[in-house]
């Protein structure tokens, strides 16, 4: 019996592609989850979004609201980003417009629409008298996410800034969440997220920069999941009834976090050096039934903390970057009976007891490189990103008494590339990447695991969990982000 922590986590991995070592993902599942939350400007993201060692100082203040005091230029931005995932596995466009404000208050705002298609149907369709949708309903195709957010600080005595800012996303829909209900005939997705943050940054006089971040984060989404079920009800004559099951699936996580970061100028050959630390702590009221890898609906939690270290060199019109990122952290679940449970060898388990309980520990790292060179209005960017997932699992069936453990660990490699063009007063900038090692991820399973599967009545209950290791049909991710600021004068 396995269980495998995947909620939440699939969205925390999308997100922290645009604030690396703020949030933490503990991405349990190699899901291609595309670029959904690619929502802001970047000077960097084409040369692998390197940034321990370098600023960005159009990304910064939305990371870090504090970052805001380092505006040069108060400026309106459009950041329109497109990314689809091959084998017609979906697709998304976001049109997002802001604009950043400089002075002793600074800060800015952003709002952004975005379309998301579905990829191709793999489960079963069945429509007509069970009201279950067709597979070319609009609603099942296409969903609209609205996201919003929100800035304000100031500069203090002393070289210091203290800001706030808050972001708020109503989502119909989160992209790789379709991947982990294969056998569904029908997904509705609706929720929202909230993140509010508080940062300070300290400018020292020979150049050293500290910042300091403290983050509060809450993502509650519901799953209304409709599946087909076929039960041979005579084997003789081989005859077959469906059974509609449908689930509400509940995903819900609370995170609160903390961030520091400094860098400082090396000699006076242009070489920078940085280091990060972050903490993350984490409360699921909440964990969905995937069928992919059940797991329980009941409470956990996580702790995940990631120390890194980056290094630059500015020369003229060329800039390199490394970072190097370590990130270890452990989780918690477990499934609590709702009534006695009889276990194998004749104990009961009250109601409220644990029936499973699943302890995971992660050991994930990660390295971006890149350089970038200008040449005139022109600058050109190429980076390489390595991320690498390593986690491994101890479970107690309390109900069976059994004990299993588990390793998966896989790599995600992510080039990308991206041009600068200075055009008069306007900055235009274009950014592609690809990533690669993710996928539709699936389970080898044996004849036993797969009627219980079909099993409509059993997979209500207990825990289901895969039988075998984690398959996977490769997709990668193609993404192409096009910005224009323009200064407000």
């Amino acid at each position: 019996m396995k269980g495998i922590l995947v909620g939440t986590m699939v969205l925390l991995a999308a997100i922290s592609s645009q604030a690396a070592t703020q949030l933490i993902a503990l991405k349990t599942v190699p899901v291609a989850a595309g670029d959904q939350f690619l929502l802001y400007p970047s000077h960097n993201l084409g040369m692998g979004g390197v940034s321990i060692a370098l600023d960005d100082s159009i990304l910064d203040p939305f990371v870090n609201p504090a970052k805001g005091a380092r505006i040069r230029e108060s400026h309106v931005f459009t950041a329109p980003v497109f990314y689809s995932v091959s084998n017609n596995a979906g697709s998304s466009a976001t049109l997002p417009v802001g604009t950043l404000f400089g002075g002793k208050i600074f800060g800015g705002g952003m709002v952004a629409l975005q379309q998301l298609k579905r990829g191709d149907q793999w489960g079963p369709v069945w429509f007509g008298e069970l009201d279950v949708l067709p597979s070319n309903a609009l609603s099942e195709r296409s969903a609209t996410n609205k996201y919003a957010f929100l800035t304000l600080g100031t500069h203090l005595p002393g070289d210091v800034a203290l800001a706030g800012s808050a972001f708020i996303a109503d989502l119909n829909a989160v992209d790789g969440v379709e991947h982990l209900y294969a056998m569904a005939s029908n997904i509705q997705q609706s929720g929202d997220l909230e993140d509010v943050r508080i940062g300070l940054t300290k400018t020292f006089a020979e150049g050293q920069t500290l910042e300091a971040l403290g983050l509060y984060r809450r993502f509650d989404m519901r799953h209304d999941v409709v599946y087909i079920d076929w039960v041979l009800v005579d084997s003789t004559n081989w005859i077959w009834e469906r059974d509609v099951r449908e689930e509400n699936n509940l995903d819900v996580t609370d995170t609160w976090g903390v961030h520091l970061g400094y860098q400082q100028p090396i000699g006076e050959r242009g070489w920078r050096l940085g280091g990060v630390l972050t903490g993350n702590w984490k409360s699921h009221p909440k964990i969905p039934n995937y069928e992919i890898m059940n797991i329980p609906r009941d409470p956990g939690s996580s702790a995940a903390f990631n120390v890194g270290v980056g290094i630059a060199k500015v020369v003229g019109p060329t800039i390199f970057g490394i970072d190097i990122v370590y990130e270890p952290g452990t989780s918690d679940t477990w499934a609590e009976a709702e009534g006695p449970v009889e276990t194998i060898s004749g104990d009961t388990i009250p109601s409220g007891g644990k029936t499973v309980e699943n302890e995971f520990s992660y050991s994930n790292a990660f390295v971006n490189v890149g350089v970038s060179r200008t040449e005139g209005p022109a600058t050109f960017q190429f980076g390489l990103g390595l991320r690498a997932f390593d986690f491994h699992l101890d479970q107690w069936d309390n109900i069976e008494e059994d004990f299993r453990r588990q390793d998966e660990s896989w790599m995600e490699w992510v080039p990308s590339w991206g041009v600068r063009l200075k055009l008069g007063d306007m900055e235009f900038r274009y950014m592609g990447r690809v990533t690669t090692g993710t996928g539709r991820p699936g389970v080898a399973w044996d004849g036993a695991a797969e009627a219980r599967a079909f099993d409509a009545a059993a997979a209500n209950d207990i825990l289901l969990a895969p039988e075998g290791p984690l398959t996977l049909q490769d997709v990668t991710v193609i993404t192409n982000s096009i910005s224009l600021s323009i200064p407000i004068r």
